[in-house]
């Protein structure tokens, strides 16, 4: 796929490359101008992508081993109502819609219950962002419950999850910074993907010029908010949506920069673009092959040694039908962690890529030689900090988690067994 152009790069030498991944694996992290130039051959260059993969394979096993990590989850996506209307989602529904919904509390406790019974500890809430802004008769319904704020309805679905033996994960878009403070004693984490730092992308026929949510400085401000109150956080990069090499740069250095400053940031999604039928940017491709690999690659050596490097299964297939090939080849570039995988809903932002079943991804994980392991959405790193567990979280992940911040034996059952 081409990117849109970037300044010009002198190009890296072989042996100026190789003493630039031995860098960035002895101290950790990669600057921006080599990951530029880096970033800028890779696709040019199959045998410097290789090298680049096994530097970051290096990297992530002096950061964490053996070790992958997965979380057996439950989607509930608490409403696909939504003001932001971006150019690549079918997730969002206007309210007129027969595909419209919102769920009832009724339902999220009995989602939950049975995501629990099949062995499920982590429940991702996915919505909308601030439907409420848009939509009257929704914010008339939400009146009617009780509540100004999809947020303060969240809380609630958050509050039921738990009651039913679940953590949450929100990812609810835009939220200020009480809203993430009422929030936190009823979620393990919470997430929001920055996607891009690039302005360019919301101009007049871009990807994000219908999404206000989208403005990388809004996005930023929720990241640091979060930071201050101590909140274990996801975020990511959504690769191919027109962005550049340097603007993907850019995104990785500020997450990297994030992370130093609050020290709160888990793990790092490279989630590639997935172009859908029926949406403006359905003629799109989808990244190659190659494209997710250098940057999974990139985000392992460029983000430092403290932030997990998350792929996809779903979604990292590119334009090749063999999903466990890439799926190996992932697993030599530098991933250590699968995300959240769900052995009973589907991935109802992307509906048309099926989850791959637990027992492919271990099988695949332990044939590069790693172990796969379920792990809460919260990481160890941040299990072991007080201050970044709300009391009320510690009290309901104390029967859930072992000594070292992974999910017991016993706790995931089903989910676990298949892992």
């Amino acid at each position: 796929m081409a990117l849109p152009p970037t300044s010009p790069q002198i190009p890296l030498a072989r042996r100026e490359a190789e003493a630039l991944l031995r860098e960035a694996v002895d101290t950790g992290r990669m600057d921006r101008g080599p990951a530029e130039r880096l970033g800028n051959q890779l696709l040019r260059d199959r045998a410097l992508l290789e090298c680049t993969a096994e530097a970051a394979q290096e990297g992530k096993r002096l950061a964490f081993g053996d070790l992958v990590t997965v979380s057996p989850n439950v989607f509930i996506p608490l409403t696909n109502l939504c003001r932001n209307r971006c150019t690549y989602c079918t997730f969002v529904k206007h309210p007129n819609d027969p595909a419209a919904k919102t769920f009832g509390l009724d339902e999220v406790g009995a989602t939950c219950a049975a995501a629990r019974r099949a062995g499920c500890i982590e429940a991702l809430f996915c919505l909308g962002d601030k439907p409420e802004l848009s939509f009257r008769d929704y914010r008339a319904w939400l009146e009617s419950q009780g509540y100004t704020t999809t947020a303060d309805y969240l809380v609630e679905a958050c509050r039921v999850a738990v009651e039913q033996g679940m953590l949450p994960h929100s990812n609810a878009g835009l939220l200020t910074q009480p809203q993430m403070e009422a929030l936190r004693p009823w979620n393990a984490s919470m997430g929001l993907m920055l996607e891009t730092t690039s302005e360019r992308l919301h101009q007049k026929g871009e990807a994000h010029f219908w999404a206000p949510d989208k403005k990388p400085e809004l996005r930023l401000r929720m990241h640091r908010e979060a930071g201050e109150l101590k909140i274990p956080f996801t975020t990511g990069m959504l690769l191919g949506i027109g962005e550049n090499i340097e603007e993907r740069v850019d995104t990785l250095i500020a997450i990297r920069e994030l992370a130093d400053h609050y020290g709160h940031i888990q793990e790092a999604i490279i989630q590639p673009f997935h172009p859908k039928s029926d949406t403006k940017m359905r003629g799109a491709p989808s990244p190659e092959d190659d494209d997710v690999v250098a940057w999974v690659a990139m985000a392992r050596l460029i983000l430092g040694r403290e932030i997990h490097v998350q792929a996809p299964p779903n979604l990292v297939e590119g334009s090749n039908p063999d999903r466990v090939s890439l799926l190996d080849r992932l697993l030599g570039a530098g991933v250590d962690d699968w995300g959240g995988v769900s052995p009973v809903t589907v991935d109802y932002i992307n509906p048309e890529a099926p989850w791959p079943k637990l027992e492919v991804l271990r099988d695949r994980t332990e044939a590069s030689g790693q172990e796969l392991r379920q792990r809460l959405p919260l990481y160890p790193r941040h299990f072991a900090q007080p201050e970044f567990v709300d009391p009320t979280m510690r009290r309901a992940i104390a029967h859930i988690a072992d000594e070292g911040g992974y999910v017991r034996a016993r706790a995931g059952n089903r989910a676990e067994e298949a892992a």
